[in-house]
């Protein structure tokens, strides 16, 4: 049983055989503690900074160095996924961060050019190599199975790189997006 409200359950009407159909539409899954700034500034490349700060003092604390790294934006043509990752946002920063969040979920649309620049997420498969990895792969499995397909396939070293869009539903856009672009999903 899925903790997906209804209105973001889209897995039905985007996944097929080959995996989730895209069209102009992308989603961005993220904690409700960073609305504002997004409805602010849209969604920056390596957007959390309270969470990267924290990560810092954390590494300084132990004696190691940080290195931030600029990350791209990264997107999903489905709203069920994108609930996902925002879970995961909302977990990862309460490990660091206090407060009271819950998952949110951006609908992204570019204009015609920005959105053939969103590319299929083959960074990816360093993630799956992990736990984090791990847990979204059963999600997925979970999702394909309550639609009646076939659990995902996909051989991380050999893949096609649209594999990652289709059958895994992970993408990203290198560079930041602008708050015209961007709506919050709701019922």
């Amino acid at each position: 049983m899925t903790d997906t409200p209804a209105f973001l359950q889209d897995a039905k009407d985007l996944l097929t055989e080959q995996g989730f159909t895209s069209n102009d539409t992308w989603y961005h899954g993220t904690s409700s503690a960073l609305v504002d700034s997004i409805k602010a500034q849209g969604l920056k490349r390596s957007g959390d900074r309270e969470l990267k700060e924290a990560a810092k003092k954390t590494m300084a604390t132990i004696g190691n160095a940080y290195t931030e790294q600029t990350e791209p934006v990264f997107l999903t043509q489905s709203r069920e996924l994108a609930f996902y990752w925002a879970k995961q946002t909302v977990r990862d920063r309460s490990v660091r961060v206090e407060g009271d969040e819950h998952p949110v979920v951006f609908a992204v649309k570019l204009p015609g050019e920005l959105n053939r620049q969103v590319k299929p997420d083959v960074g990816a498969a360093s993630l799956l190599l992990v736990k984090e990895g791990e847990n979204f792969m059963a999600y997925l499995a979970g999702i394909y199975q309550a639609n009646n397909l076939g659990t995902p396939e996909i051989d991380l070293m050999k893949a096609d790189r649209m594999e990652y869009l289709s059958k895994l539903g992970m993408a990203y856009f290198d560079a930041d997006i602008d708050v015209s672009c961007l709506k919050i999903v709701t019922d």
